[in-house]
């Protein structure tokens, strides 16, 4: 069972599926920062929105963290550097928002274009103000998406609805991506100067901070409007003040503000703005969707598996293919580390068959993690956040090789190094692990969690000899595999024990006439 710290509001949904999985959860709304700081010990998730701060220094008091999760997109809450040099997981909800945030994106562009907010103002104050309010149509008109992600995506495909031509600035979108969509690809500048409503659809970043100030609004199309429904900050907005003021542009529509919450901003006092208090994602289906998206999340890191939504897990594209064999590989790298009684200067893995057709860094990343994760390897948690600096930190070079030859296999996973190797696959329908070989013996085992490989010479009785030493200390063999060095005059043997096999046992085991190494491996 682990403790969850939930610090912001999260759909009930969200909570229930994390105690239904036996975890304490703890909510505490509206901490202060120093509050935060007494609150997060001893908790090994921490749960977020937008508006908990969580700080190198939260991440130092939140030792035994193990993900942070943010049920929603944005994270410049959290600082992910901090969080990765202590390998602290961090997740997001990216899916879950998106279609709100996008629908609240149009509602913003009509109630701008047309002016509604405003002579909604002036009707229920009793004036009658037809002529005052008139507004624009949207169709024919060009409107610039800054961002093609998720969110910028769905606006662009409900503005083009409207007739609307589409144009956007994303470095890193492809042109043929663009084309597919009926979108003109451009550079910031020209994006400005041509259209008439700009949308916002960044993450918020050192780059993009404060990206939209006084030198680019000026290049702006007279009487462009502007619509922000993404972060905080992207947006200079004493010079959006200014600009409005001056006649630049003709509007503006802000659902989020640099400082928040906000009700002080002199955006406020300008007539053609439209402002709402961070309700992008503000639906009921959105907060359902948020919070059962984090639960699993966190779940999931909890529990040490993959996280499709980790934001500092350089791990690409899972494919299905590739799936079954993140057990094997971090299997694996207990196996070496065991092996080899500590860490070799440079770790080889290599991937052939069906593999090499795909992005295997995750199986890279959880082959070290199991290699750190051995007993008294690492004295901090392991997770495929920290693996890779772990290594680094300890002077390991990793060489990934792969090759789509495999004589005997479909898909074969091998670590090499030091003198030892290890490889595994899957079998069957049901994809289990297999342990295939040890130091170039062959043999076929499925994993364990207390195995002994054990080294001997090649003549008869030695099977005998380790079943005696292991059954006088009343230990059960479960499973057995023995395999011949291809060069004769050796033999292994990896067995399969019910419990650990004791220190003293392993002395005598070691000790035996025939015996010349024990390794015990414990998964």
């Amino acid at each position: 069972m682990a403790r969850i710290l939930v610090t912001e509001e999260l759909a009930d949904t969200g909570l229930e599926m994390l105690r239904q999985a036996g975890h304490q959860v703890d909510v505490a709304i509206g901490l202060s920062p120093e509050e935060l700081l007494e609150a997060v010990p001893g908790a090994q998730a921490l749960i977020i929105r937008s508006a908990t701060k969580v700080t190198a220094e939260v991440l130092t008091a939140g030792k035994d963290l193990v993900v942070v999760g943010r049920a929603g997109i944005g994270v410049d809450n959290v600082d992910v550097p901090a969080a990765t040099q202590r390998g602290v997981m961090v997740v997001n909800a990216p899916m879950s928002i998106t279609l709100s945030t996008a629908e609240h994106t149009m509602a913003m562009l009509l109630s701008m274009a047309r002016n509604i907010p405003q002579a909604h103002s002036a009707l229920v104050a009793g004036r009658w103000e037809k002529s005052k309010w008139g507004g624009v149509e949207l169709h024919g008109k060009t409107l610039g998406v800054l961002g093609l992600g998720r969110i910028g995506t769905l606006v662009a495909q409900r503005a083009h609805a409207f007739g609307m031509r589409l144009v956007a600035w994303d470095p890193w979108v492809a042109p043929e991506r663009a084309r597919q969509l009926g979108i003109e690809l451009m550079d910031i500048e020209a994006l400005f100067a041509e259209a008439d409503f700009v949308t916002v659809h960044l993450l918020k970043t050192a780059d993009s901070t404060g990206l939209i100030g006084k030198e680019l609004l000026a290049k702006a199309k007279p009487g462009a409007r502007i619509v922000n429904v993404a972060r905080g900050g992207i947006i200079d907005e004493n010079a959006l003040a200014e600009a409005l003021r001056s006649g630049r542009l003709g509007g503006a529509a802000l659902d989020v503000f640099d400082s928040e919450p906000n009700t002080t901003s002199p955006l406020f006092e300008l007539p053609n703005v439209v402002v709402t208090p961070h309700l992008g994602a503000s639906t009921q289906d959105a907060q359902d969707k948020a919070g059962l998206t984090i639960a699993e999340q966190v779940l999931l890191a909890l529990g040490g598996d993959l996280v499709p939504f980790a934001l500092n897990v350089s791990a690409g594209e899972v494919a299905e293919p590739v799936r079954p064999y993140l057990g094997v590989a971090d299997m694996l790298g207990r196996v070496f580390a065991s092996l080899h009684g500590g860490l070799p200067p440079v770790v080889e893995i290599t991937y052939q068959g069906g593999l090499a057709d795909h992005d295997t860094r995750i199986l890279t990343l959880s082959a070290l993690r199991g290699l750190f994760s051995a007993g008294g390897t690492s004295e901090e948690p392991v997770s495929y956040v920290n693996a890779p600096r772990m290594a680094e930190e300890r002077g390991i070079e990793v060489r990934e090789t792969t090759s789509s030859a495999s004589p005997d296999y479909l898909n074969l996973v091998t670590l090499s190094g030091g003198g030892h190797s290890v490889s595994g696959t899957v079998s069957g329908h049901r994809s289990e692990p297999r342990i295939v070989m040890v130091d170039d013996h062959t043999v076929d085992l499925a994993p364990a969690d207390y195995m002994l490989v054990v080294r001997n010479d090649d003549r008869p009785g030695m099977i005998g000899v380790v079943g005696t030493v292991l059954g006088e200390a009343g230990l059960s063999i479960a499973n057995m595999a023995v395999g011949r060095s291809p060069s004769g005059g050796a033999a292994l043997m990896v067995l399969a024990t019910d419990r650990a096999v004791p220190s003293d046992v392993l002395g005598r085991l070691s000790g035996s006439e025939g015996i010349v190494a024990v390794h015990q491996v414990s998964l």
